[in-house]
């Protein structure tokens, strides 16, 4: 079966919550200090097709998808989150998108069976990034998490306390495993080595 768009995929996600869940998310959405912002009047009282349509419209296919993410987590609605995850998996993976167009030489994945070199690698990433703060500076400048979340992460004591966050959160998002990556090439270009060498 060929994999659903993003935006069909966003639209079921958001059509599977409950009323007060999906006012949450809306809330959620209105509430984010990011730009570009969403107007309150293209929101409330609108369905879940037409709301679907402004993330696409508004963030571009790859945000809209990593903004659903986060706040489908955020207020717990992690089951319809994880479906919303597999659906796009395929399709936001797959060669020639704008989330692989790094794939293949650099150790990403090119294809979408290939395992990303960010999960492949998670345990070993977890216990030796010291300097998680450049990954979140570069989600926060890229707008794919929200400021509270950068201050919370930035707030945990220790790097593998804020590795850990970030794989629940932004890290089970495609597009930004791959921004992780483009991180770790700049600033860690051995461990990258080093990891790649790994069986």
């Amino acid at each position: 079966m060929a994999p659903k768009t993003i935006r069909k995929a966003i639209a079921d996600a958001l059509e599977d919550l409950s009323k007060s869940d999906y006012d949450k998310f809306c809330y959620y959405l209105l509430s984010r200090e990011e730009e570009p912002k969403v107007r309150r009047n293209k929101v409330e009282d609108r369905g879940f097709l037409v709301v679907a349509d402004l993330l696409v419209r508004t963030f571009t296919e790859t945000r809209a998808l990593a903004i659903t993410l986060q706040i489908l987590r955020e207020i717990d609605c992690n089951e319809v989150a994880d479906t919303l995850e597999k659906d796009t998996r395929a399709n936001s993976s797959k060669p020639g998108s704008a989330e692989s167009s790094a794939g293949g030489s650099d150790g990403t994945p090119s294809g979408a069976e290939e395992e990303h070199f960010v999960d492949k690698h998670q345990l070993q990433l977890i216990n030796r990034v010291y300097h998680v703060s450049s990954l979140l500076d570069e989600l926060l400048q890229k707008k794919f998490i929200p400021k509270e979340f950068y201050k919370e992460t930035m707030a945990l004591p220790t790097s593998e306390a804020q590795m850990r966050k970030l794989y629940l959160g932004p890290l089970q998002s495609t597009a930004c495993k791959d921004i992780f990556y483009k991180v770790l090439e700049k600033d860690n270009p051995y461990l990258i080595e080093d990891l790649k060498k790994m069986k």
